[in-house]
């Protein structure tokens, strides 16, 4: 990809990223950042999906994790879409905060797109 100076490409192309994760399927922020070409900007990319819940089409920011399989961005989601429930509604299974085989269910977009 090429370099983010403008933010809304940044944020499009992140968020047309985000909408290839398949269902069932979990990445992380800093995968996202690698995959832009903006591998230290993992914090960039949640700020921007945390300002993504009324995007249309939607984006789900509920497939990004941080990198060690962790819901670290669950505070943000509105309670009526709540970060583990919808994981769990598409076959994710989540304990105590975190992915269950987090490395089973992992989307590399380097080497999966």
């Amino acid at each position: 990809m090429r370099d983010h100076h403008d933010d809304r490409d940044f944020e499009a192309e992140l968020f047309q990223l985000v909408r290839a994760i398949p269902k069932g399927r979990v990445t992380s922020y800093g995968a996202l950042a690698a995959a832009l070409g903006s591998a230290q900007a993992s914090r960039r990319v949640g700020w921007v999906l945390n300002q993504s819940f009324g995007v249309i089409p939607s984006v789900p920011a509920h497939r990004v994790v941080n990198r060690l399989g962790q819901l670290t961005g669950a505070s943000h989601f509105p309670e009526d879409r709540a970060m583990d429930r919808l994981l769990e509604e598409e076959g994710v299974v989540v304990s105590n905060g975190s992915v269950v085989d987090f490395d089973r269910v992992f989307w590399d977009p380097m080497r999966d797109l």
